[in-house]
């Protein structure tokens, strides 16, 4: 039996689940010396509050940071953003964290954002108008769209430390996007926000002030070869992979196009531990709130406004993703989740502290929508409501697309009485999905975690 125990967590929903809180829980539950992000980039916000008050919203960096010893691993496929790893250094320092970029090993084979992919991410975004995806503006899809196109102009974190290298990738990555925004958008041509972008693209000085910047970041963190973080996944004791995201906005099983670049499920896991040749068992955790929420546009049937008054100090809305918005938790979405996600281990629930408010949480069973086409959908025979939405074939876009108009249109309907309180609402999740709710938050630090259950096969390190 291995001596390192691995445990993922993964978000059900459409982020903002609570994967920093229970990532920085379970760091101290169970001295994990390793936390791995294994997907997405920068654009991550998982909240850590700390019960003396401390607080971080880490973007890059593992959630585990603020314990002791705890080492960052960010894995290839992810995508970095050197200097914005900068700047979230210097905010961990303000928290009381000085030695982050000393606990971090960073793969050279990781894919690097830059200001050229920024800008025209952004550029994107503005033309798309009101069709925006709901981009978080820090750059990581256009860091993998414009790698997919141009393979040779993929800047990893390896190249950093052979600047002439990364400069020559940067200035023809610079020239392909400016020759992609040769012409503005008319109706974006006196837009300050665009222009500014477009600056960005048109400033040839830049690659070298870059460049000059993340030296700071390859001299703290060198380049990791792959061997060194097959041996830091080897290690005994506990390894957690903290996903990003969440699998609704999974880039092949979400609702295209408001979807994310990665793909966030086990089998990315699966793929990191497989490519360092750890073989071992994985046990995944799925994470969800005891409501829904979503950042930014895409559908959210349950929406309902008046739940606006559940707090939420660390999710405005506004800035590039747009409005926060929160709904009634819904049985369809989480039986879909589970069902693209594949064979999970046990869950935990964040915000079981919001029951016993008005309007009261209701558990939505089913949609009202009679235009659905049946390879989108199942229906109860007696109602005609839709009772449970169908993912397509592997990389099917199109129908995952028309999944979304199906969403966007659908009306829930709420079976039953409102949920009377946390207990009530852990036993319906439970008898819903067949796994065991294993730890539940109560309030946002991991002092009001409550261990639930215990896993039913525990692992012979605890």
């Amino acid at each position: 039996m291995s001596s390192t125990r691995l445990v993922s967590l993964l978000g059900l929903g459409f982020g903002d689940c609570g994967k920093g809180l229970f990532t920085d829980y379970l760091c101290r539950q169970w001295g994990a010396h390793t936390v791995v992000r294994f997907n997405g980039g920068a654009q991550a916000g998982h909240n850590v509050m700390l019960p003396d008050g401390r607080h971080h919203t880490f973007a890059q960096f593992g959630a585990g940071s603020f314990v002791p010893g705890t080492v960052t691993l960010l894995a290839f496929p992810v995508i970095v953003h050197p200097t914005a790893l900068l700047v979230e250094d210097a905010y961990l320092r303000r928290a009381g964290v000085n030695d982050a970029l000393r606990r971090i090993l960073i793969d050279g084979r990781c894919r690097v954002t830059t200001p050229y992919h920024q800008a025209a991410g952004r550029m994107r975004e503005l033309q798309r108008g009101a069709q925006a995806h709901g981009s978080c503006g820090v750059g990581v899809g256009e860091t993998a769209g414009h790698g997919i196109d141009h393979p040779e102009q993929i800047v990893h974190y390896a190249d950093l430390a052979q600047p002439a290298l990364a400069m020559a990738k940067l200035e023809l990555m610079r020239r392909t996007l400016r020759a992609g925004f040769s012409e503005r958008c008319a109706e974006l041509a006196n837009q300050d926000a665009y222009a500014a972008e477009l600056s960005v693209l048109d400033d040839a000085g830049m690659a070298a002030r870059w460049l000059d910047q993340v030296a700071q970041l390859t001299r703290q963190a060198p380049p990791a070869a792959r061997a060194q973080v097959a041996q830091r996944l080897h290690l005994p004791g506990c390894v957690l992979f903290e996903g990003a995201q969440g699998v609704l906005l999974d880039e092949w099983r979400g609702f295209h196009p408001h979807t994310t670049w990665s793909s966030i499920g086990p089998a990315s896991v699966e793929a990191v531990a497989s490519d360092a040749g750890q073989h071992g068992r994985i046990e995944h955790l799925g994470i969800l709130r005891s409501y829904m929420t979503r950042h930014g546009n895409g559908p959210l049937p349950t929406h309902d406004a008046r739940l606006d008054h559940l707090p939420e100090p660390h999710n405005a809305s506004g800035g590039w993703q747009g409005r926060f918005r929160r709904g009634h938790p819904d049985a369809l979405l989480l039986r879909y989740a589970l069902q693209v996600a594949g064979p999970l281990d046990g869950l935990l629930v964040s915000h079981l502290d919001v029951f016993g408010r008005e309007p009261h949480l209701r558990w939505c069973g089913g949609y009202e929508d009679g235009d659905a086409a049946g390879d989108l959908c199942a229906r109860d025979p007696v109602s005609g409501r839709i009772e449970a939405i169908l993912p397509g074939a592997a990389h099917d876009l199109a129908h995952q697309e028309r999944l979304g108009h199906l969403l966007a249109r659908a009306r829930p309907h709420y079976a039953g009485e409102p949920v009377a309180d946390a207990s009530a609402f852990v036993a319906q999740l439970e008898a819903l999905t067949g796994l065991p709710v294993l730890f539940g938050s109560h309030g946002p630090t991991h002092a009001t975690m409550r261990m639930l259950k215990p896993l039913s096969k525990p692992h012979p390190m605890l």
